[in-house]
């Protein structure tokens, strides 16, 4: 069955292995990078070389005014019938920030407009475009727990506050240093998480959200914007905990959230999967009035940039009604 998936973060680390293997997997997905730069341009050269459908469109997940434009190009697209019909977004992109200080350019924390606000606007946009069955994604992180066992006391847990102040510069103590951009991420993972507890009571029937864990992987380039000794650190010698069941590599990474887009592994919506398997999430994650109060404000915040998501003269789709509301709540898996 022909279809669309839109993926940020397929560049490199875990979407670039994620990107490879959905396309082996699935020869008749056409795969729609969101990229910044010329980034874009060289994963469908690469991607595209085994004859596979692959093709691009720019952002800069930092902005909110970049993103509506990529998703209303990618409507335009769906619409001129230029792409299969939509039935997968993949919100893999992420950032991580040594401090909590580092504003875009409609003046939001970037930790929180590029692994909350893009992923949600992206969500919004295209939410009238998917066709039934189909299959959201967004990949949260083992951060979210805040306990050793997790993330081996490397990232500090989060320190959820309310929407409106994550969303700006300085939420956290001591601002401008490491420990507060590591709090940024942590707590902007389990944002992740109860945005897809509210997408999964709210987007239609056959409209399916995931977050996905991929475990700690270390290799990436989550800490690019880090100093020297700890950029060296994460790319030369962390890697090798991967050969301990501490950690995951990259292409073991990547083949899981693939099986997740693809549905390979079986999870309902509002789950959260580990690797490979539907797991519960941090007791802290299930929170039914922290999940409506992240979403009013991600509506909120975001509602500047709704308007003209389509073609020039026509509106996008609703943005202050909410789809059908789903009777169903997510619930936690039972601990084994």
């Amino acid at each position: 069955m022909q279809s669309t998936i839109v993926m940020t973060g397929a560049s490199r680390g875990i979407g670039r292995a994620a990107a490879e293997r959905i396309l082996r997997a699935a020869p008749d997905v056409h795969l729609l990078a969101v990229a910044r730069g010329s980034s874009g341009a060289r994963l469908v050269a690469e991607l595209g070389s085994g004859g596979y459908a692959v093709s691009h469109v720019e952002a800069d997940l930092g902005s909110l005014e970049s993103v509506r434009s990529a998703a209303a190009e990618i409507r335009d697209r769906l619409d001129r019938g230029e792409l299969p019909p939509l039935r997968g977004f993949v919100g893999n992109a992420g950032m991580q920030y040594t401090n909590a200080l580092t504003e875009g350019p409609e003046r939001f924390e970037c930790t929180f407009a590029i692994n909350v606000l893009a992923n949600h606007l992206f969500v919004r946009l295209l939410q009238d475009r998917f066709a039934a069955p189909a299959r959201i994604v967004i990949t949260a992180s083992d951060t979210h727990f805040g306990d050793f066992r997790h993330n081996l006391g490397m990232v500090p847990g989060p320190a959820w506050q309310s929407p409106d102040v994550l969303a700006r510069t300085g939420a956290f103590r001591k601002p401008r240093t490491t420990v507060a951009g590591r709090t940024a991420y942590s707590t902007s993972k389990l944002a992740a998480i109860y945005l897809v507890h509210e997408y999964a009571r709210r987007l239609p029937a056959g409209i399916d959200a995931v977050a996905f864990n991929p475990g700690f992987v270390p290799g990436t380039d989550l800490a690019r914007n880090a100093g020297p000794a700890s950029r060296f650190a994460v790319r030369r010698i962390l890697p090798l905990m991967t050969l301990t069941p501490f950690a995951t590599s990259r292409r073991a990474a990547g083949r899981c959230l693939a099986d997740v887009v693809l549905g390979a592994t079986e999870a309902p919506t509002g789950a959260y999967v580990d690797r490979g398997r539907v797991a519960r999430s941090s007791d802290e994650s299930y929170a039914p009035q922290r999940e409506r109060e992240l979403w009013d404000a991600a509506e909120r915040l975001t509602s500047p940039h709704a308007s003209g998501s389509g073609r020039a003269g026509q509106a996008g789709p609703p943005w202050t009604q909410t789809s059908t509301r789903r009777t169903t709540t997510p619930r936690p898996p039972r601990r084994r």
